[in-house]
């Protein structure tokens, strides 16, 4: 049962640093691992540039961003990591217990006005520039999105009410675990504010609840946000995000083989058969699929690669032991060597994943493409696609019937329609949600850029990404439904099926 929520007590802002994507932590995990010296930036868009912030929405976030610096995980949250989350390692632990955010030094914040009054309600551009180290960095972007979301509604948008939101979660959570909808919760980064959020998950928690005493098929597999997975008791979800690919290949310059280096490095991680979700199309899907059906390299061959692409292992920190979260006497995890198996037969990536997450293009394409895939590789396994791609109900039920009729299982990562989903007190019309992405843009001095499956979603600088299609043979695709500017519907006007399907 949902726990019993005192509304009024609920913070603004943000609170916890779980309070982020489970895949956030998962990276800055391998980061530690691989990578702790590698400097990086990130850039902020605004992909609904006419949904402008007031001066007075500016100073909130400000304020907001300076309390950053004073959050730290405590010894619960890193006891509910250590017996949850058992894939992170007590190297990996002991950091997190004695991490900050130096928003000071690492977050530059700033606001242009179109025409300057002096005024509160002048409205302008928001910018956010982050730099510094991968390893502190990388826990910023979820936080940044969900602060700027909340200050546009809390300032600029304010025609709204949080009003049903438990009982419209509810319903939506009723529909799809009616169908058979196996589905998790994705929607911190653009939430309204965290009291919705919390709102969603009680309603989300209670349907799973009436779901489950009816008999339904369907499930609520979890949420990504790591602080409601521990808050209401439900898995956290989550594996990689494009950063990871994004990263390897511009530290490596090596856009060839950056997926491959990618896959090896999270297999040894974590080894095998965890967090296994594979993401495919950072470089398009294409590509992904030439190193996803490579064989997995023995340990020996691992051990030359990671000299040849100059990802050094990382020492283990000189951090104090946390009573009641580490071992002393354990070690970093210790995965199957690369290549290695029961059978002593090397196997594929492909074989070795349980399944990919569709984040781009056609999902309808894309099932087949995979499917096609699959069956050249002679994989007869039922893997798992993962769709989390601007979904609501009717989209989920379609991609599921398409998925289990090409014989995969069909889960969904459902985000922005859950937790941003409201309409206008005065006339009932759709109160349109931000889209906004911070994304990795530089990586050890050089570009860091996402080509994806729709031109929509590229980001980065433009000559890099010009050179990496061609040096990849990348074909341009342009899907109708990925126009981000009317992604979730446009002001007055919800986004409709037929829309996303154009």
């Amino acid at each position: 049962m949902a726990p019993q929520v005192d509304l009024a007590a609920l913070p603004e802002g943000i609170f916890s640093l779980l309070d982020t994507d489970l895949y956030k932590l998962t990276m800055q995990c391998a980061v530690l691992k691989y990578l702790p010296n590698v400097q990086v930036t990130y850039a902020f868009t605004n992909r609904t540039p006419d949904m402008r912030l007031t001066r007075a929405a500016y100073h909130w976030i400000e304020n907001q961003i300076s309390k950053l610096g004073s959050l730290q995980v405590s010894l619960e949250e890193l006891l509910y990591l250590k017996n949850t989350c058992t894939y992170f390692n007590d190297t990996y632990l002991r950091f997190l217990s004695s991490f900050r955010l130096q928003p000071s030094e690492e977050v530059k914040v700033s606001w242009i006005p179109v025409k300057d009054t002096g005024s509160v309600d002048d409205v302008g551009d928001l910018h956010l520039d982050v730099g510094g180290l991968w390893l502190h960095t990388i826990l910023y972007e979820i936080p940044l999105l969900a602060l700027t979301s909340e200050a546009y509604f809390k300032f600029c948008d304010k025609d709204w009410t949080h009003d049903g939101q438990d009982e419209k979660a509810y319903n939506k959570g009723i529909k799809l675990l009616e169908h058979g909808c196996l589905f998790s919760e994705f929607g911190t980064r653009r939430r309204r504010d965290y009291r919705t959020h919390d709102l969603v998950m009680q309603g989300l928690t209670k349907s799973a609840g009436d779901a489950k005493e009816r008999g339904w098929k369907g499930k609520l597999t979890g949420t990504s946000n790591v602080h409601f997975a521990m808050k209401y008791g439900i898995p956290p979800v989550g594996t990689v995000a494009h950063e990871w690919f994004m990263g390897i290949a511009s530290i490596t310059n090596e856009y060839e083989h950056a997926n491959e280096t990618a896959l090896r490095y999270w297999i040894g991680c974590f080894g095998e058969g965890v967090l296994g979700i594979a993401l495919t199309d950072t470089f398009g899907t294409p590509t992904f699929l030439k190193a996803f059906k490579k064989s997995m390299p023995t340990q020996a061959e691992a051990e030359i690669n990671t000299a040849s692409t100059q990802l050094p292992s990382a020492p283990r920190p000189a951090l104090s032991e946390t009573d009641g979260v580490v071992d002393s006497k354990s070690s970093v995890n210790k995965p199957l060597p690369h290549g290695a198996t029961n059978d002593k037969k090397p196997r594929s990536y492909a074989q070795t994943f349980t399944g990919v997450r569709q984040d781009s293009g056609n999902p309808l394409e894309f099932v087949k493409l995979m499917r096609d895939f699959y069956d050249s590789q002679g994989i007869k396994e039922k893997k798992t696609i993962v769709f989390s791609d601007s979904l609501n109900i009717e989209l989920c039920i379609e991609y599921m019937k398409a998925a289990e009729e090409a014989g995969f299982l069909p889960t969904f990562g459902i985000g922005t329609f859950l937790t941003n989903d409201f309409t206008h007190v005065s006339n009932g019309k759709k109160s349109v949600p931000l889209n906004i992405v911070i994304k990795l843009s530089s990586a050890s001095g050089r570009p860091a850029i996402k080509i994806s499956d729709n031109v929509g979603k590229n980001t980065g600088d433009s000559e890099t990404v010009n050179k990496v299609k061609e040096t990849l043979g990348y074909v341009e695709k342009q899907w109708a439904a990925g126009d981000e500017k009317t992604r979730w519907g446009t002001e007055g006007q919800e986004a409709t099926t037929a829309m996303v399907q154009e």
